[in-house]
């Protein structure tokens, strides 16, 4: 009997602490804040492929494997190590005029893709101009990174924060009011918490900071040009929370 009254206790008191959550009447004020720090890549990951084809399927893996030797060798004769270079997907693929019907075959298609990563910069250019005269048809992808991404993460975070609180005491300052201490934090979904971008993907351009607090840091004001094919562009951290402050008179 006891045991019951105990649980039935337990049960109303925690009913009660959620109607009282849910009924909260203090003034609130709820801002958003953004941040976004640029950094400069210090890793960067270069996709290649190559794709030979001949109606004969030896002579089509035959092709392509002479590609991928010779771009092997010009990269390692860069100096690149032989774990910074992957192969990424392979691929056999008969092809035909009619496709539907399988009529008028045109031949064997040899895809293969493969990854250098470089930790310089300045070596994208020499390195992609060489494996390109090497045979290799395409660069399906740059992408500029950092090693530090999780510093840099946790400081555009900070500073959203910070924009968030900014614009809540300005705001409550209009009023003749001002903030008390953050009732709830949530960190922005807009597909993933955090995204980068560069000049060369173009990841997030073009996007807009809506009513948001919009805060950027540049952590280093380099603008190095490889050259006139390949910009060195920063990479932007972002970093968006919402915060609900007490107002207080």
């Amino acid at each position: 009997m006891k045991n019951l009254v105990l649980t039935t206790i337990l049960i109303l008191a925690t009913i009660y602490n959620i109607s009282a959550q849910q009924f909260d009447d203090r003034p609130k004020i709820m801002t958003n804040g953004e941040a976004v720090v640029k950094v400069q890549p210090d890793q960067i990951v270069i996709t290649f492929g190559i794709e030979t084809w001949d109606k004969d399927i030896m002579l089509a893996k035959q092709k392509n494997n002479e590609i991928m030797k010779k771009a092997m060798k010009v990269i390692q004769e860069s100096g690149i190590p032989d774990k910074d270079i992957q192969t990424d997907y392979l691929s056999v693929e008969p092809r035909y005029d009619d496709n539907y019907e399988k009529k008028d075959f045109i031949g064997y298609f040899i895809r293969n893709t493969f990854v250098v990563t470089l930790s310089d910069p300045k070596a994208v250019e020499a390195i992609v101009t060489s494996v390109l005269q090497s045979g290799v048809n395409y660069i399906h992808g740059i992408d500029f990174q950092t090693t530090e991404f999780k510093k840099y993460r946790e400081q555009a975070r900070e500073l959203a924060l910070n924009a968030a609180k900014e614009k809540a005491e300005k705001m409550a300052g209009a009023l003749g009011q001002f903030i008390g201490d953050p009732l709830q934090i949530n960190e922005g979904y807009g597909g993933s918490n955090w995204w980068y971008y560069n000049s060369w993907s173009g990841w997030g351009s073009g996007r807009s900071n809506m009513m948001s607090q919009n805060v950027v840091q540049n952590i280093s004001t380099d603008s190095d040009q490889i050259s006139e094919t390949i910009a060195l562009g920063k990479i932007s951290i972002k970093a968006s929370v919402t915060v609900t402050f007490e107002l207080k008179k």
